[in-house]
């Protein structure tokens, strides 16, 4: 009898680099579909989805214990009936509100709703602010408006430098409120900015930058309900 043995586990300090083919092997996975697909699709999708994996895999080498921090304040702050406040642009525009729904109904299990707002759905609010000041206030004037002493803000954008959202991290300051930036490439103007940063530095391609956000975004979302109600357990 054969016995299959588990693969050895990666050294969690140091992930080798990768090659596209032999790691994914994405035709045999779409086998199926293959004769109606070119050489250039095939390679073209081996290429995504490896250029995603090693921009996680990258991310989680630099930023795993700054992660877990950030679980750790969002479950202090949220025990101490403070709000996360969260905005970004565009992409993350939809991950702010994506996360946002994540806390107030809930990820995974059946728990109390927590108190988050995404900046970025008022439509009057945004609308009006862009239209008699800036668009560069549109999340600024939020903050000063909604934010308070001890809350949380999650301020997205995957090039560090949006103007409406580094204007935002500066009211947080402001106010005390801690900040952690989601953000891409070297960090932009919010890696120096932020309590808490969270960079995806190995690619330049919003897409996976963005892939990243969301995965890191949904992490924070288990680990708050595992420290706040034990995971459902």
């Amino acid at each position: 009898m054969s016995i299959v043995r588990d693969a050895p586990r990666p050294d969690s300090t140091a992930f080798p680099p990768i090659s596209f083919a032999p790691f994914l092997d994405v035709p045999s996975a779409i086998h199926l579909n293959r004769p109606a697909l070119s050489a250039a699709d095939i390679q073209a999708i081996q290429k995504a989805f490896a250029v995603s994996i090693a921009a996680k895999r990258t991310f989680l080498r630099d930023h795993a214990r700054t992660l877990a921090a950030v679980a750790d304040l969002l479950a202090e702050r949220f025990r101490d009936g403070s709000k996360v406040l969260l905005f970004g642009n565009g992409g993350s525009a939809a991950d702010a509100q994506h996360l946002a729904a994540e806390f107030v109904n809930r990820f995974v299990i059946e728990r109390p709703p927590l108190p988050a707002i995404a900046l970025t759905t008022d439509s009057s609010a945004l609308t009006s602010i862009a239209n008699d000041y800036s668009y560069n206030d549109v999340f600024a004037k939020q903050v000063r408006a909604l934010g308070r002493r001890g809350d949380v803000a999650i301020a997205i954008s995957t090039s560090g430098t949006s103007k409406s959202v580094v204007r935002a991290v500066a009211a947080c300051a402001k106010l005390g409120i801690h900040t952690v930036g989601m953000t891409g490439r070297d960090g932009g103007l919010l890696k120096d900015r932020v309590d808490h940063l969270l960079n995806v530095a190995a690619t330049n391609e919003t897409a996976r930058i963005q892939e990243t956000h969301i995965l890191a975004g949904h992490v924070l979302c288990q680990l708050v309900d595992e420290k706040l109600y034990g995971g459902g357990k």
